[in-house]
């Protein structure tokens, strides 16, 4: 393994298991194949769970990470519990761009702490298939507010246990200030809006 390749790793994994078991919470409960992951740096903890799994990213190191990919299987396969074999590719680029992937394809995209991702990559996700978003940058707010989504569960966060809760949604989503929540004043702040809960995610089904 190349020294570069583990520092990465390394540098991105500063909370051993943390994206595994957020992972591992929504592929308990949902029946997820196929896994977009636009934006993602090297977080490749989504194939420690799901057996096919695209990562896209502009960032360079990204790229060159995933040019290792004796590397990035090792990781994988020290942290990988299913025997079967886990797929995937990289497409760099930028997501806010055209990406050369199928469209309605998909059965989860994933958008962690990286912008707007529902905004640009929805297409690709598959009708009744899944988004999984936080509120960084305010993706969560923006599927919120997106006609075609529908908020069908929340990841809540207990000490080092992830919760999938598809119970009493209404008491989620609420601000705590009045707010004419919009997809202009999203851009503006490029933040996500302060609600009454904050669960670690938010899982929104594509109509």
């Amino acid at each position: 393994m190349k020294a570069s390749t583990q520092k990465l790793w390394d540098v991105q994994n500063r909370h051993p298991g943390d994206r595994q078991a957020l992972f591992a919470a929504v592929a308990a409960a949902l029946p997820v194949q196929t896994v977009l992951y636009p934006g993602s740096f090297v977080d490749i903890a989504a194939s420690f769970v799901f057996n096919d799994v695209t990562y896209s990213d502009m960032d360079r190191r990204a790229q060159k990470f995933f040019d290792d990919p004796t590397a990035v299987n090792h990781i994988i396969a020290a942290n990988r519990r299913s025997e079967t074999p886990a797929l995937w590719r990289f497409v760099p680029g930028d997501y806010t761009d055209p990406l050369d992937l199928p469209t309605n394809h998909y059965d989860l995209l994933v958008s962690l702490y990286a912008g707007f991702i529902s905004e640009h990559c929805t297409p690709h996700l598959r009708t009744g298939g899944w988004l999984l978003a936080n509120s960084s940058h305010g993706d969560a707010a923006m599927a919120a507010i997106t006609p075609g989504y529908t908020l069908t569960a929340v990841i809540e966060k207990r000490g080092s246990e992830y919760r999938y809760i598809d119970q009493d949604l209404d008491s989620y989503l609420q601000p705590k200030k009045p707010t004419n929540v919009t997809t202009d004043v999203l851009h503006q702040t490029n933040r996500g809006v302060a609600y009454t809960k904050s669960p670690a995610a938010y899982i929104f089904q594509k109509h």
